[in-house]
């Protein structure tokens, strides 16, 4: 049933007032800086009227002593004043009786209903609600008294015990709409976004009154009623529900019944525009229409059922009036994108040819330089403080590990000085130009094994390494800048979320290998000492008095402690400690009584403690311990918090565990060559000409490994304000490879994990945060200015060695392992890895289970498994020259599962290709079961974003 004025339901709201906090708007790329985002809210005709507190007034005492006293307040569930605890209880999903519900309908039936009522105060209301026939005159005046005494709220200040807003029953005063103290300092306010409204409902029972009495006001103007409310907002909504004495609690029901309705959105936005009882009371009928009815002997009445973590979209119900007006076919692309979180396949402005030679480069330089000064005001934040220690601590770390491989791998031709001075010039100028600032520019693994692989050929072959790699770095760069210029980055479209996956995985992997690898490499640096190995005999030998009498008087053990003192018969020696041989007047022999056999065990420790610490730090933020203000901090800095931990734990035991290690003069590591390579040096003129075929190979490479990086960051539900660039990016990219071959220095593209970390480090949500809602995802503070200052602090930590000498090296693998195990845990491929192993009673309630048969979904898993062991063989042999190739075999894999896969399971199991999804039919797209017939459908729903972690592809 359709309200009056139902048509602008789509419509309206444009100004109307709204919390900007309050509201989760899924802002898409290209948006200019001054213009107004049209949000997903405005597009589907999702309410956004100002958000409503509901407080239930319930009359109590009767007949002796009448007096109002708060029992319940709704923002979005439902809150009840536990009396015996002196507390409010946890927020909980209201249940009603649906008698209460029939009983409130009959009563606003025969009762006063006033719509845009003009009091301007609590008397003046009061005085419109009692006209009514049914009263006498002595009855209106015992009632208007009644309604002007002040209620008791149970007020919980920031004091330790709690606040009754109230005083003794009395006579009704003129100064009513002064809020009181209690009142304005409220905790509760500040949990409510600016520009909420108050909705007040009073109920219970009157023993005069000869028969039930209801009223529903709507007031014209808003405004402040004095004490009625805990919280001093402007009333926008009054109800009234008195009578006589009835069976069980009726009214305290039909209250609870009343504020229930008032607190759900769609029977709100009804009321709001209503114009008489009809409307009010079909939008009555339409709430009962989607009651969910829980049957009696199933279930606990008393039982409260909590928020979930996850609501079903805003946007259905609306969508079902939607489909009134616009029809089904409207409602499917509708529904896709409630699925899927976009709808079938639209480009995005960067991602669109305009056919011109550079066209897309121009765009995007276009584009960003509109934002460019806003890149450096909006990191003003105190979150970018702790964005910077953490990226640049990894950053750090990553530059050490990659630059002592880089060394090894290439017999000292470039090393840790190299791999600074590379990540602090290509990566603060990467920052500076680029389009996409959030990008952390590092070594990779791929491009690592490519570096050895180069290596191997110019020594097999006694060519001069440094020249051949600058010829390869000069094609790289005319590569990689022919695509820019015939804007090859369209292309990115094809990686849907299969070739995603398969490449994040095999980086995720490659972090989580290198952490663990570096850890067992401590034990053979620092080998565990064994009894029995040739390390660890240390014996305590004694003067004795006549030549080598043992000063023992017994020569075999009584006893396990005596074994610690025995004479071993040859010489006067005990197997005590140097410590205590020495306070005994011994002398410690041995190979072992001056090793430290602790270090690698404690190493590991470190290693755990790192790890497991900024585990728990970063979920910290959606536990219930301490308070909103410290698990934010918490979360925030769990990293930097994690490293401090093992630091103060590593200072406190003293171990000499191994340090971090960075280069203390300002020079190439390899000797006698300056920081400009020689174009040729000893190699012939014709291998600049042939540097062209690897070349080839590696700007594939860098054109995958880069883009790829750039799809999952540009992600839609990142809510990236400011746009993507990925022609830009990459014609920075270009540059800086053409720089570090020049300079002899390793090159770079974007690091996946190290690039996911600082967006997840940076991500914004709402502050205002109605009790039992959590908070809402904002997007992710863009900037420029914590990249640039991480690659800046990197350069200059060649003189900070002083101080980074400090920092033991477990711990910083330890936060690699976090990382890699962050990023890997939040891509969907890992969950339904998870799915092989579970029996299918124990699986979670997935809607991909509900559409796709469970044979499929393992099918589509093994293969995606199948394709990232071939990727990990394939970079750890000999054979990994192609391993760019396999790359790009990746997307001809995911073309090639269409003749496997049903467009409607590759719907569910990944996504369309774009040609795909502009010429199937728009049936084929729509999902086997409609998800307006079944409620069940919006349940719990998917893969949904962990909070507070950043997931690389999200449903």
């Amino acid at each position: 049933m359709k309200l009056q004025g139902q048509e602008e339901y789509e419509a309206s709201s444009a100004h109307e007032n709204v919390s900007a906090g309050a509201l989760d708007s899924d802002h898409g790329p290209g948006h200019s800086p001054g213009g107004s985002s049209e949000t997903d809210s405005r597009e589907l005709g999702v309410s956004k009227d100002p958000p409503l507190f509901i407080q239930l007034n319930e009359l109590l005492g009767w007949p002796q002593a009448l007096e109002w006293r708060e029992t319940g307040r709704w923002v979005l569930f439902e809150e009840k004043l536990e009396v015996g605890a002196g507390r409010w209880s946890a927020p909980h999903v209201p249940t009603l009786a649906l008698p209460s519900l029939q009983k409130l309908r009959s009563l606003l039936a025969k009762g006063l209903v006033l719509l845009d009522c003009p009091a301007q105060n609590l008397l003046e209301l009061v005085e419109q609600v009692i006209r009514v026939e049914l009263l006498s005159p002595e009855m209106r005046g015992q009632l208007q008294a009644l309604l002007l005494q002040r209620p008791q709220h149970y007020i919980q200040t920031t004091d330790t015990w709690p606040c009754w807003g109230s005083t003794p029953p009395r006579k009704a005063s003129h100064n009513e709409s002064v809020p009181l103290k209690e009142q304005r300092q409220n905790p509760l306010r500040q949990k409510l976004p600016p520009g909420a409204e108050a909705a007040a409902v009073l109920a219970g029972e009157l023993g005069f009154l000869p028969q039930p009495l209801g009223a529903f006001v709507r007031l014209r103007d808003p405004v402040v009623l004095g004490t009625l409310t805990e919280v001093p907002l402007p009333s926008r909504f009054f109800c009234l529900l008195l009578g006589p004495a009835m069976p069980g609690r009726g009214y305290h029901e039909m209250g609870r019944a009343a504020a229930v309705l008032l607190s759900d959105p769609q029977f709100q936005w009804s009321v709001r525009r209503a114009s008489n009882l009809h409307d009010l009371l079909e939008a009555l009928d339409a709430f009962l229409e989607e009651v969910t009815v829980l049957p009696p002997g199933r279930w606990d009445p008393t039982a409260r059922i909590l928020p979930p973590k996850c609501l079903p979209s805003r946007h259905k119900r609306s969508l079902s009036q939607k489909r009134e007006v616009e029809g089904l076919s409207a409602m499917r692309t509708a529904g896709a994108e409630d699925r899927r979180g976009r709808g079938t396949y639209v480009p995005c402005p960067e991602l669109q040819r305009t056919g011109r030679l550079f066209g897309g480069l121009v765009q995007d330089v276009s584009r960003k330089a509109s934002w460019y000064s806003t890149d450096f005001l909006d990191a003003l934040h105190p979150q970018c403080f702790s964005a910077v220690l953490y990226i640049y601590l990894a950053t750090v770390t990553n530059a050490i590990t990659f630059g002592g491989l880089l060394g090894d791998a290439t017999d000292g031709a470039q090393g840790v000085l190299e791999s600074f001075l590379g990540t602090a010039v290509a990566g603060a100028a990467f920052c500076l130009l680029a389009g996409q600032p959030l990008t952390i520019l590092s070594s990779t693994g791929p491009v690592l094994v490519f570096e050895r692989l180069l290596f191997s050929f110019s020594r097999d072959h006694s060519l001069d390494y440094l020249p051949f790699r600058l010829w390869v770095g000069i094609w790289v760069a005319t590569f990689c800048l022919v695509l820019v210029a015939t804007e090859a980055s369209v292309l990115v479209r094809y990686f849907t979320r299969f070739t995603e996956e398969g490449f994040c995985a095999l980086i995720s992997l490659i972090f989580i290998y290198d952490a663990l690898g570096k850890m067992v490499n401590l034990t053979h640096a620092y080998p565990i000492q064994r009894p029995g190995s040739p390390g660890y005999g240390c014996f305590c030998q004694y003067p004795g008095p006549q030549g080598n009498e043992s000063q023992w008087a017994t020569t075999k053990p009584k006893n396990r402690d005596d074994i610690l003192s025995m004479d071993l018969g040859l010489v006067n020696a005990s197997l005590l400690p140097p410590f205590e041989c020495t306070q005994q007047g011994g002398q410690p022999r041995g190979p072992g009584c001056h090793t430290v056999p602790d270090i690698a065990f404690f190493s590991l420790l470190l290693f755990l403690t790192s790890f497991f610490f900024a585990t728990a730090f970063k979920h910290v933020k959606t536990s219930r311990f301490f308070p909103s203000m410290v698990r934010k901090v918490l979360s925030d800095f769990s990293s930097v918090l994690a490293i401090l931990l093992g630091c103060g734990l590593d200072a406190f035991l003293g171990l000499a565990t191994p340090k971090l290690m960075v280069p203390t003069e300002f020079k190439p590591t390899l000797p006698g060559r300056g920081w400009l390579v020689s174009p040729f040096g000893a190699n012939p003129w014709w291998l600049s000409v042939a540097a062209a075929l690897p070349a080839l190979l590696l700007s594939i490479l860098i054109f995958m490994d880069q883009q790829i990086t750039a799809v999952i960051l540009n992600r839609a539900e990142y809510k990236l304000q400011k746009g993507a660039g990925f022609h830009l990016d990459l014609f920075c990219v270009a540059v800086l490879i053409l720089l570090t071959s020049a300079l002899g220095l390793p090159w770079y593209v974007s690091a996946t994990v190290i690039s996911l970390a600082h967006m997840d480090s940076l991500r914004r949500e709402s502050r205002a945060c109605a009790p039992g809602e959590a908070p809402s995802f904002l997007g992710i503070r863009e900037q420029r200015l914590t990249g640039l200052v991480v690659f800046i602090l990197t350069g200059i930590s060649i003189f900070l060695a002083p101080v980074l000498k400090f920092i033991p090296v477990p711990v910083l693998y330890g936060i690699f392992l976090y990382m890699g195990v962050a990023a890997l845990s939040s891509i969907q491929f890992v969950k339904r890895v998870q799915l092989l192993l579970m029996p299918a009673k124990h699986q979670p309630d997935l809607l991909l289970l509900r559409h796709v048969p469970l044979n499929r979904v393992h099918l589509f898993t093994a293969i995606q498994l199948v394709c990232l062991g071939l990727l990990w063989i394939i970079k750890s042999t000999p054979a990994a020259i192609i391993f760019p190739l396999m790359l790009l075999g990746l997307v001809g894999v995911r073309k090639a599962l269409e003749w496997v896969f049903s467009p409607q399971e590759l719907l569910w199991l990944d996504e369309l290709m774009p040609e795909k999804e502009r010429n199937i039919p728009e049936k084929a797209l729509e999902p086997e079961h409609s998800f307006g017939e079944d409620e069940s459908q919006n349940s719990e729903l998917m893969y949904q974003p962990k909070v507070p972690e950043i997931n690389i592809s999200v449903n």
